[in-house]
Order: C-alpha cells, then sequence, then structure tokens
C-alpha cells in the first residue's frame, strides 16, 4: 500500500517558494474505489495528457492553489501531513546516522509533491516518506465506483482534489520489521456538465507491519498503540480496521498477507470532519512511537545467512503485493503518476526462490502460520 496516487489529469503546483525543510512526495494513494477498470479504459489518454513534473529547489510553502486557502480542511491536511513527515524523517534520521534525500516537484495547474528518501543508511536499506497535493479530473466511471452513485448518468469528468502522506521503511536486518503508512483527505466538485455528480469527500489510511519473524511482544507493542489511538476516538475502530487491514493486505494468489497488519479504512465520511481530522492526526502521530523502538531494538540484532535469504523472500512477497493488488500503485501506474514516487515503496533488494518450503517447527514456519491465518495479537 505504499503507495502513492497518479492522478487522471496533470497535478499541478504554485511554487511560492521558501525555505523549509519538508518533504512529501507526488503521489497519495488514489481512492482504492478508482477501479482497475476504470482506469484502464482512461490510461492511454490519461497518460498522454498529464504533464512533466516541474522540479524546484526547497520545499513551497504550500503545494495548494491560492483559492484553496479559503477551503479549511485542506489546508489543515496539508499542514498535518506536512508536520507529520518532519517528525516521523526526524526520528528516522536519528535512529539511522543518515539522512534523507529530497525532491520537490511541481506541475503548472496546481499540486505537487516533495519526496523524501533515506537509501542505503545504516540501519535502513530503504525508507521514504512522501506528500503529496493533487489536482486532477475522475472519469464518470471512476467517480460512480467512488461515490457508489450511479446518478452521475452521461456526467463528464469530476475535478478531484486529494493530500496525502505514504511511507514504507525496509530495515537492513532481518530481525527489524518493515512498516508502512499512509494517510490521506479526498473530495470531488462538480465540474462542466457534470449533472447529478454532487461534491463529496472522505479520509482513509492506516498503519500496517510486516515481519520477516514473529515476536509476539514487538506485535502487540504495535497493534496495542494502534488500538489506543483507536479507542481514543471509537472503540469500535479497532477491531473493525484491524479486520478490514487482514482482508485488504492478502496476496490472494498465495493465500497469505504480506505481514501481521495493523489498521486500515477508507471512504470516512460518516461523522464531523474535524474529527476525522483529529483521527487520521493521531494515528499519524503514532508512527514513531508504534515503530521506531522495534527497529532501535533489533537493528543489531546478530542473524544468519539463511535468515537474510528469509528477509529476501518476504521482501519478493512484498512486491508482489504492491505491483499486482495495491489500487494506489496500479492507479498511479495506470494513469501516468510520478513513477518514482509510486514505486518509491518497492524494496531495494528481494529474493525470489524457486518452491521455497519452511522446515516444519522452524521460525519460518511459524511466520508463514501467522500470514495465512491472521492472529488476535491483544489476546495472545
Amino acid at each position: 500500500m505504499a503507495t502513492l496516487l497518479g492522478t487522471t489529469t496533470p497535478l499541478r503546483a504554485k511554487t511560492a517558494v521558501a525555505s523549509r525543510r519538508a518533504a512529501r512526495t507526488g503521489a497519495i494513494r488514489a481512492k482504492p474505489v478508482v477501479v482497475a477498470a476504470a482506469a484502464r479504459k482512461q490510461s492511454a489518454n490519461a497518460a498522454a495528457a498529464i504533464e512533466e513534473e516541474v522540479y524546484v529547489e526547497g520545499a513551497p510553502v504550500t503545494l495548494l492553489r491560492e483559492e484553496d486557502y479559503e477551503s479549511p480542511m485542506r489546508v489543515k491536511f496539508e499542514k498535518m501531513v506536512r508536520e507529520a513527515q518532519d517528525t516521523i524523517c526526524a526520528a528516522v534520521e536519528e535512529l539511522d546516522g543518515s539522512k534523507f534525500h529530497e525532491d520537490t516537484w511541481t506541475r503548472p495547474t496546481g499540486g505537487g509533491g516533495i519526496s523524501r528518501v533515506l537509501q542505503d543508511g545504516n540501519v535502513f536499506e530503504k525508507a521514504g516518506v512522501n506528500v503529496s497535493v493533487v489536482y486532477g479530473q475522475m472519469p464518470p466511471e471512476a467517480y460512480r465506483a467512488a461515490t457508489g452513485d450511479d446518478s452521475a448518468g452521461k456526467a463528464g469528468p469530476v475535478p478531484f482534489f486529494a493530500s496525502g502522506i505514504s511511507s514504507v521503511m525496509h530495515p537492513r536486518n532481518p530481525h527489524a520489521p518493515t512498516v508502512h503508512f499512509n494517510y490521506r483527505y479526498f473530495e470531488t466538485d462538480p465540474g462542466e456538465n457534470t449533472e447529478g455528480a454532487p461534491r463529496a469527500w472522505w479520509f482513509g489510511g492506516g498503519t500496517d507491519l510486516t515481519p520477516s519473524y514473529i515476536v509476539e511482544e514487538d506485535i502487540k507493542s504495535f497493534h496495542g498503540l494502534l488500538k489506543d489511538v483507536c479507542d481514543k476516538h471509537d472503540e469500535d475502530f479497532y477491531p473493525r480496521f484491524k479486520q478490514w487491514a487482514d482482508d485488504y493486505f492478502l496476496n490472494k494468489h498465495r493465500g497469505e498477507r504480506r505481514g501481521v497488519g495493523g489498521i486500515f479504512f477508507d471512504d470516512m465520511n460518516d461523522r464531523d470532519p474535524e474529527e476525522l481530522l483529529a483521527f487520521a492526526t493521531d494515528c499519524a502521530d503514532a508512527v514513531v512511537p508504534c515503530y521506531i523502538p522495534l527497529v532501535a531494538k533489533h537493528k543489531d540484532d546478530p542473524f544468519t545467512e539463511e535468515e537474510k535469504e528469509w528477509q529476501q523472500i518476504r521482501r519478493g512477497r512484498y512486491v508482489e503485493f504492491n505491483l499486482v493488488y495495491d489500487r494506489g500503485t496500479t492507479f498511479g501506474l495506470k494513469t501516468g503518476g510520478r513513477i518514482e514516487s509510486i514505486l518509491m515503496s518497492l524494496p531495494l533488494t528481494c529474493r525470489y526462490e524457486y518452491d521455497h518450503k519452511q522446515e516444519e517447527g522452524s521460525r519460518e514456519a511459524d511466520a508463514m502460520d501467522a500470514f495465512k491465518n491472521p492472529r488476535n495479537w491483544l489476546d495472545l
């Protein structure tokens, strides 16, 4: 799920460039409901329509269009994801001892992103934390899929806005887990000749853990902190969103999850948007305490060549999910999004070994059982 949004039309940004160290990248994961069928139908025209990114020195004060300054939620959400990126990147840099490389890019009619990637670090093989602001035109088929509203009839393309933060971190040590998180806000607006296409909005996101080996204490801590965040807002959130994550992060062709889950949600517009913004903010703020201590705990663990090979095999499964099933990745690739940002989620290295089998009773076999049969970690 890493994963980033490719738009159906160019994203562009005003470049009021000021010196602010913030990096967010072009490509938030598009709402999963912008389905592959619609994307396939539109892909040739959409890809041709999207313009080249314009790279700029330094991060703009904002990636929003000037008219969006009057839209409080757009302003608040961009502020949230940029602050989260700064906080999370600072924690990763402190642990790794290396600095993120930053790319800032815009597009002429609004939007853009700041991509931060740390590659070949001391602790992390690859870590990326991206934010973006996206403006585009949603095909009517995608609009109907996104909203479940068939009333749009023969309406034309629907303008949309999206902003988000997306990240994946792959440590070197096979005993330190990978993490992915993504939080996003999406709006549509009526466009020209779009009778029956009302304005819509929603929040989505999640945080999930992908270890190579099962360390129950670590996984309980990770899920426990996520549950605390969920319970602060609604005690139904954690069980609901944990199940959603278990169902979503599934390599269906293998019948196994890519990891041990976490939380995942989408289409959230069932309560006041300020409440959902507060929930998304708390989830983003929980990334550092949920994850960084786990990597610090295991970054110097001794490991064998066989354990490293197992990590690489699991990284291959990660690649499979992201390229075959992750809706943000596939949507971005089909609609001409920024490729380096879309594929930032992939590990630097992975391994495909023919017909690999785990030895019965081994730690690898225990991990595979957890991937195939999701556990209620907080009940163990």
